[in-house]
Order: C-alpha cells, then structure tokens, then sequence
C-alpha cells in the first residue's frame, strides 16, 4: 500500500487555520464546533418534512394508526436537534461580546418554542402550495405527485421553514435550510423573502428570489424567473448596506413566465401576466400584459 507524507501538510493547512482565525477574530480556546452544521440541519428538515406530511414524507412503513406517535417522536427529535443548533448561531453572532449561557440557552429556546408552535399554519401554507401546483400545471396527475415530484414544492418546504427561522433571529439556520433545498433544486430562495398563500414555481431552474421581495397570493412563476436588486447602495466606507429593501413588490393573482429578470423595488400589479424574456425596472400597472413587444412599442411609464 502506498504511503503519503502528510506530516508537512498538516502543519501548513494548521498555520493557514492560525491565520485565518486571526483575521477573523475567532476564538483559539479549546472547545467544540462554533457554528452551526448543515449536515444536522439536514437531518432536521428530514424529520420535518414527515412531521408536516406523514404519511408521504415519512417513513415507508408508517401506518396510518401509529402517525400521532411517529409526528410526535419525530417532532420532539427535530426540537432538540433544532435548539443545538439555535444555541450554536446564538453564540456565534454574540462571539465579539459573548451572551451568559443562560441568556443564550432561553432566546435559543424561545426561538424553537414559537418555531413548533407554527408548524399548523405553515402545514396549511404548504396545503395551499400544493394545491396551486397542482391546478396550476396540466400535467400534474394528483396532489401526492405534485408533493413527491416537484422541485418546486421541495423549495417552497424549506422555505417556508427557513422563513420562519429567519424571522425569529436565526438567519443562518434559515440560510442553511434555504441552501439545502437550492443545490437541490437549482431554485433559489432567499428565507428573507415574503412569499403569500398559493405559490407555484412549476419547472423551477434557474428562479432566483432575493432577501426583500415581497410575493403575494396565488403567485405562479415558472423557470429562470429573477426578482432580484438593480443596484447596491454602499455606506460612507464603500460597503455594502445590508437590508435595504431592494426587490420586487409582487401583488397577488401575477403569472411571471419563463426567463423575466424584475429588478429593483419595483411593484408588479395584481393580476399582471409578465410574458417570457422581458426585462423590467419599472411598476407595471394591475391586470397588464407585458411581452418583448410591448415593452418594445410602448415602454412603462416610471
């Protein structure tokens, strides 16, 4: 068997670690992981994608007579694994002035407490998703394929947990979750966005939706859909100002097909219909019709 000299390596990958934490301010004392791990996060959304649909995101062998049972282990699993990792980014966003453990463990628990505590109303979003998707595609032959099988709802899953993370002060559990369903789907799905009852992304590669957009009820997309930013202000010191609103207002009943860039804090009208491969800066009025033609011909007023 071959062997390697790894012994000068080590010592180098360790001084570039040494260099790094240094920059970064990072702590250098003994202990365990610092931050979260997306591979318990992973898991997490597993048991939860079966807590909010049992008997088709659960376990092959579950029968309808023991699913309390299951959904309440399962959930009770998910909690604590949750709360590890609430603790961990709790701790990591405090690391330059450090929280008393106590204070740390109850926002921590506070945080996953109301988490659990609005898994009902985001299974009935979730209903609501899978329905849209279902009426919305011709192709679709029942509402457990559309739940099974489409990428679209597999976003929306973790989104709507991620969202609520999000606004419970754990952006980066929520970016972790986010993050899972994108490499899976290629649909990316900022957990800061706002997203109403009824949402479809039927395809679904290539959509991106940023941190401030705002998305209203029975909103379908299709792929390669941006509702993205136009510009990025910058403070006195050249960064970047973070949490601007910068993205689309998109009202309810708006149909945006395939390919559509919308950028910037623009509003699309109810019941717009955005046609293929046009790109927008500007609000576009409710009930409007917008093509390359149109835009084209008669562009929107500012």
């Amino acid at each position: 068997m071959a062997q390697f000299e790894v012994a000068d390596i080590v010592r180098a990958l360790h001084g570039v670690r040494d260099e790094w934490r240094a920059a970064q301010k990072r702590s250098r004392e003994p202990g365990g992981r610092e931050f979260p791990s997306r591979d318990a996060l992973a898991r997490t959304v597993e048991g939860l994608k079966g807590v909010l649909f049992p008997m088709r995101l659960g376990p092959p062998d579950l029968r309808v007579e023991s699913e309390d049972y299951y959904v309440a282990h399962e959930l009770d699993t998910a909690l604590h694994a949750l709360l590890q990792q609430a603790r961990l980014e709790l701790n990591y966003a405090h690391r330059h002035a450090p929280l008393a453990a106590e204070q740390i463990d109850r926002r921590a628990h506070e945080a996953v407490t109301a988490f659990a505590a609005s898994l009902p109303a985001t299974r009935r979003l979730l209903d609501s998703d899978v329905l849209a998707a279902f009426h919305g595609d011709p192709a679709a032959g029942s509402v457990d394929e559309v739940l099974l099988c489409y990428p679209g709802v597999l976003s929306i899953i973790h989104h709507r947990l991620a969202h609520t993370l999000y606004g419970l002060g754990l952006p980066l559990l929520a970016r972790i979750i986010a993050e899972l369903a994108h490499a899976q789907t290629g649909i990316d799905l900022h957990p800061g966005a706002s997203i109403g009852a009824g949402f479809f992304i039927d395809h679904g590669t290539g959509v991106v939706i940023g941190e401030t957009a705002v998305i209203g009820q029975r909103v379908r997309i299709y792929q390669a859909v941006t509702l993205g930013a136009k510009r990025f202000p910058t403070d006195g010191d050249g960064k970047l100002s973070k949490g601007l609103p910068r993205h689309p207002l998109v009202e309810d009943d708006v149909v945006i097909y395939a390919g559509a860039t919308i950028l910037g804090r623009v509003t699309i009208g109810a019941g717009a219909v955005i046609g293929g491969n046009v790109w927008i800066t500007d609000d576009v009025p409710r009930g409007a019709s917008v093509t390359q033609a149109s835009l084209q011909n008669a562009p929107l007023p500012r």
